[in-house]
Order: C-alpha cells, then structure tokens, then sequence
C-alpha cells in the first residue's frame, strides 16, 4: 500500500528544500539536477490515487533524461520498495493495526545519499528552525540557480570547493562546518562511496559503523540516516523523540535511553520505524500536520 501524502509527511524533510510543499494547489515540488547538469523542476500532484507529475526545464528533455526524472522520485518517494513484510508485521501487534490502513512506512528521502547526509548533521545539537536555515542557506548560496527562488541542492564538489569559513559565515552550519567540508570533499574526490549505502551488503551494525565514521554523524544521525537506507534496527533517539516517549509512556518522566530501547527490542529489525510511527501517531489525522 503506499499513501502519497503520508510518504511526503513521513518526516521533516519535505519542508527542506528543494522539496517544496504547496498547500493551497496540494502539490509536492522537487528541483533535480540530473548526471549531465540538466535541472528539472518536478511538480508532483494525487489525483483519484495516482500521481502525476509535470516537468519544468530550461531545453526539451529526452525520453532518457524523463526516465531518470521518474526513477528520482521513485526513490525519493520509495514506491518501489517492499513493505509486505513490514505490515504483516504490523498487524500482529493492536497497537500499529492503523500502520497499513494509513499506508505509513515509507521515509521521504533525497535523490542522493550525500544530500540525506548532509541534511542529517544539520539536524544535529540545533532546533529545527535553524535546521531550515542552514539547508536553505545552502541551497542558495551553492545550488544552482533554476530561477523563481529554485535552487537545487549542491553537488559534493560545489561544497568541497568552499572554505570553513564561507560555511560559518554564509550557511551558519557552525561546528559542523569543518565535518561537513571533509564529508564532501571525500566523496568528491572519491575516496568514500556514499551512494553505495543504499545497496550495501554489509549487515547493519556493519553498515552503522561505517556511517558513523563521518564526523558529525553520531549514534542519533547514523540511527536515522540508516532508515532512510532501508535499515531500521535503530531507534534514532534524540531529543524531541525522547520528549514524546516521555509524553506517550511515562507521564512525562524522562527514562533511561536503555528502558526506551528496551521497550521496542522485541521487534527486531523494524524497531525503529516501529518506534518513529508511533511517536508520529498524531500526523496522520491531518493531510498537512505542519
């Protein structure tokens, strides 16, 4: 089952752009920049259960370059990915019966995993707000300009071709400057295969660690970002969740990080997105919880 909407307001990244939420026309908008430099503004609209979807460029594209349009959003949107397992999962246990009527599961993720990353250490030590911020800092400062305030996201070696202190400066990423500098400059250079995470063969705790070798991905990013990979083994906790399970488990009382993943061990490799549906319970009751 996949539910367009519930997929776009899985998470927050719908509200970074170059997503774009347009609540009035009810359309979820996304600037990609194709292998040849090519960018395309991709608006996407439900209609009667499909979605359509309407290319903007600045030439005409060919058939290959729509075909890897629509693989982009595919992947963006994750509807080729298999939930079955997941759902009968799901309705063995009263309490997430709702999960498959609602279609919920599938994470929001970018076009490349350099993006999610990137998007992820600066969710890091910050409120939300200043999330926004920086992730709009950059795509103006260093995306491509595809005009009516459009930019796409920076390429690793956009990125690598700044300076720490442009980063502070212009983007206010802070601390994480220097990590994110590294961070791109290696894939950039080629020394780390970023993308192949979404196909790895290493086993979770594997592929965790490796994650993790990026400065500024700690248990938290890593936790998340291996969601968005098609992992799920870890909760992810930071604190606006800990907050809700505070809120939902135990009156507002703050717990041990241990008593939290304790409390979703039995469910195996699907605990985390277990875990993140029931904190975001109350989302699915609006078509645009924010």
């Amino acid at each position: 089952m996949f539910n367009f909407w519930r997929t776009v307001y899985s998470h927050g990244w719908c509200s970074l752009p170059p997503f774009l939420v347009n609540k009035e026309d009810s359309t979820l908008s996304r600037l990609l920049e194709l292998k040849n430099g090519t960018l395309v503004l991709s608006v996407l609209k439900e209609r009667k259960g499909k979605i359509s979807v309407t290319f903007s460029s600045q030439a005409a594209l060919s058939a290959d370059q729509k075909a890897e349009v629509r693989n982009l959003l595919a992947q963006c949107l994750r509807v080729n990915e298999d939930f079955s397992e997941f759902y009968r999962e799901a309705v063995r246990h009263p309490g997430s019966r709702w999960i498959p009527k609602a279609g919920a599961g599938r994470l929001l993720r970018s076009p490349t995993v350099f993006e999610d990353v990137v998007k992820m250490i600066c969710t890091t030590n910050c409120s939300w707000s200043l999330t926004e911020t920086m992730v709009g800092n950059l795509t103006a400062r260093l995306g491509k300009n595809f005009g009516a305030g459009n930019f796409s996201f920076p390429g690793p070696e956009s990125m690598a071709g700044t300076t720490e202190a442009f980063l502070r400066k212009n983007v206010r990423t802070g601390y994480r400057s220097p990590y994110l500098l590294e961070f791109a400059t290696a894939v950039a250079d080629g020394k780390l295969d970023v993308e192949g995470w979404r196909s790895s063969p290493l086993s979770t705790d594997e592929l965790f660690e490796q994650v993790k070798t990026v400065k500024g991905m700690g248990d938290y990013a890593a936790g998340n970002l291996l969601k968005l990979l098609g992992r799920y083994d870890y909760l992810g906790l930071d604190s606006w969740v800990r907050g809700k399970y505070y809120e939902f488990h135990s009156h507002g009382r703050k717990v041990k990080d241990s008593t939290i993943e304790k409390r979703y061990a039995s469910l195996g490799k699907w605990r985390g997105l277990f875990f993140w549906l029931e904190m975001t319970r109350y989302w699915y009751d609006h078509k645009f919880p924010f």
